[in-house]
């Protein structure tokens, strides 16, 4: 039986979420209830409601919970992009993790869309 851990979509939001756990751990301690809290959140977020969509009864309900999931995605795209913007990722650190996000910006639309057109 599949589960959600097998949506290509599932893995690689939690690689995204690995990665800016890694991003912040280098931010300054002042933004440890700022910027880094907010972007971890938003991220964690991408996967978890995947995850939740997935486990609730038909596609609606995941057509929903996949809506959230990528709100969640711009929301951490605009914090990433903030933390470049103060300096406090590389410019390919950000081109890096920005482009992985882009990819399942994609995938996720392309699903959407994929889920709608069955209705």
């Amino acid at each position: 039986m599949k589960t959600f851990r097998d949506l290509l979509i599932w893995q690689k939001s939690m690689n995204l979420v690995t990665e800016i756990y890694q991003l912040t751990n280098s931010f300054p301690k002042e933004e440890i209830y700022g910027l880094s809290s907010q972007i971890r959140r938003s991220s964690i977020s991408i996967p978890s409601n995947i995850a939740e969509g997935y486990g609730r009864n038909g596609n609606t309900e995941l057509l929903r919970f996949l809506s959230i999931s990528i709100s969640s995605l711009f929301e951490m795209q605009t914090q990433l992009e903030i933390s470049f913007n103060l300096k406090y990722i590389t410019e390919y650190q950000f081109s890096k993790t920005n482009e992985e996000s882009r990819e399942l910006e994609r995938m996720l639309s392309a699903f959407i869309k994929k889920l709608k057109d069955r209705k």
